[in-house]
């Protein structure tokens, strides 16, 4: 069974259940077919969850895995206000702090990123450093996405000052602008470099080595299915998942 991704809160909440449309008890039976855990996750996982989002559904014939790719902080708000949802993965600790009211354990970390400079391949607005970037030329995140937050402290350490032409929700939204050609250059997580191939060129970001942002994962309160949401944490923080992960340029905790 194919993990399906559910783009905004509307269609997680058309979800049927938290995450089980058949019942089964929780009572550590074999789940009833069409059960179905949620995930809210951050954009920049995309790749690696619907990796190990298959993965899983292939360990546990009858369960399905709809992953919910936004904003950490968009996401931290909806787990808050109960959004039908067993997991709750963000791109950085202080966005999944603020939804600790939601969470029925403690976070763990499973990964850790580091923002880099791209531009489109060829490079046409021949960007070669962050001195390089003026008024409008480039775009990133807004300081409320952890992505976003990162580069304004990079961009503090690095007296940068010039203004983006847009702040973009999230860094796929940001990576997209680039991959159009849209702009001359965008600030993502290495791993959505290495996810856009020869799509794009990377340009190192002097001192992102000291601004790592860890990714943790927790169960959510409202999960239904809490045992088999920590068995799909299981899997993302074990061997297999820290292979999915390092294969897209993650690094480790």
């Amino acid at each position: 069974m194919r993990a399906r991704a559910a783009a905004t809160l509307l269609t997680l909440l058309a979800v049927t259940g938290c995450s089980s449309g058949g019942g089964a008890a929780d009572d550590g039976s074999e789940p009833a077919p069409d059960d179905t855990l949620t995930v809210l996750a951050a954009a920049s996982l995309t790749e690696t969850f619907t990796t190990l989002a298959e993965e899983f559904e292939a360990e546990h014939p009858g369960v399905e895995v709809s992953l919910a790719f936004d904003s950490s902080a968009t996401l931290a708000q909806q787990a808050l206000e109960g959004a039908p949802a067993d997991l709750l993965a963000t791109a950085d600790t202080r966005t999944i702090e603020s939804a600790a009211d939601a969470l029925a354990a403690a976070p763990e970390i499973f990964a850790t990123n580091t923002l880099v400079l791209v531009v489109p391949a060829g490079n046409p607005g021949g960007v070669t450093s962050v001195d390089d970037l003026v008024d409008g030329g480039y775009v990133a995140c807004v300081e409320t996405a952890p992505c976003g937050a990162t580069w304004a402290a990079l961009a503090a350490d690095n007296g940068i000052d010039a203004d983006p032409a847009s702040l973009e929700v999230d860094v796929k939204a940001v990576l997209a602008r680039v991959v159009a050609d849209e702009v001359d250059a965008g600030i993502v997580y290495a791993t959505d470099a290495v996810a856009a191939g020869d799509a794009v060129e990377t340009i190192e970001l002097p001192g992102a080595e000291q601004q790592v942002t860890s990714y943790p994962i927790a169960v959510l309160a409202q999960s239904s299915r809490p045992d088999l949401a920590q068995e799909l944490a299981d899997l993302v923080l074990g061997e297999t998942g820290r292979q999915v992960l390092a294969d897209a340029g993650f690094g480790v905790p």
